[in-house]
């Protein structure tokens, strides 16, 4: 079995340095909730593992004009505890904070959950929902990136070698906005979403929706998108014929598995009726506001 290294970088560059000149396999560390129990279970053998604790603004959330910055290693006690994010991205932090224990909050972070490359993942629909973006840097410079484009199969992404996410970019909310996310899992807690959706809406003064999105995880090899589910919501109040339309997109996006959690039977009819009740709950907010 190889010898394996683990390297702290102090800067970014350093730590471009360590992945593009590994001789074999390396991984990056953000929380290393799934990282280090692959490695202990013998499912990923690294011959370097790069933690970026160390690395300036990799961790902490930042206010600013165009809306929030996430540090990549943020961990999800911490995105719980800030009161302007809870507000503003609600369905974000619902998803975020789902993720393992009490105690795996306190290491676990955006950055890992979506870099696992879960279908399930629980923070990854929330997210493609709030058109959340990440910044990627590597050897080649600095990229902004959208939440949906760096997974592309279940352990896979887009990221080059020597690439990794240093932050996220959540927007700035205008008025009457909110959004939800809502999983199914077999226990009542602790477990792996069988289902999961994110609905995040924009209404009038109506209360008609005048932009939406609607993500599903868990439904297909990576989490989906679905815009025909967003147009079954803009341009209407959130009534019995909006949500039927927006059931039905939900079921025709999903791709699902047969496996011992559930059939693909299930995790399809689950899927609509996960969106129905995400958007009434994003529908509410958004009205109270």
């Amino acid at each position: 079995m190889p010898k394996m290294s683990y390297a702290a970088p102090a800067t970014i560059p350093e730590a471009i340095g360590l992945l593009a000149n590994a001789a074999g396999l390396a991984k990056v560390m953000s929380g290393g909730t799934d990282l280090l129990v692959q490695f202990r279970s013998g499912r990923t053998r690294p011959e370097l593992i790069v933690d970026t604790k160390k690395l300036p603004g990799i961790t902490g959330i930042r206010v600013t004009d165009d809306g929030f910055v996430i540090g990549a290693a943020t961990s999800g006690a911490e995105i719980g505890e800030c009161a302007a994010l809870v507000q503003a991205w609600p369905g974000v932090v619902e998803a975020a904070n789902l993720i393992g224990s009490t105690q795996v909050q306190g290491r676990a972070s955006l950055a890992g959950n979506l870099c696992n490359a879960s279908p399930a993942a629980d923070s990854v629909p929330a997210m493609i929902a709030a058109r959340a973006t990440c910044v990627v840097v590597g050897s080649k410079g600095r990229r902004e990136v959208p939440v949906e484009d760096i997974v592309i199969g279940p352990g896979r992404t887009s990221l080059a070698r020597d690439e990794f996410i240093i932050a996220f970019h959540l927007p700035r909310r205008p008025a009457h906005a909110a959004d939800a996310y809502l999983r199914f899992i077999p226990r009542t807690e602790m477990d792996i979403a069988v289902v999961g959706a994110g609905v995040s809406v924009t209404l009038d003064a109506a209360g008609v929706c005048t932009d939406a999105r609607v993500a599903l995880g868990a439904v297909a090899p990576t989490a989906v998108l679905v815009p025909d589910a967003a147009a079954a919501l803009i341009g209407h109040t959130l009534d019995e014929a909006a949500l039927a339309k927006l059931d039905a997109a939900a079921r025709a996006a999903c791709k699902p598995i047969d496996d011992k959690r559930g059939t693909i039977a299930f995790r399809t009819k689950v899927a609509g009726v996960l969106a129905r009740r995400a958007a009434a709950i994003a529908f509410e907010r958004a009205g109270a506001r």
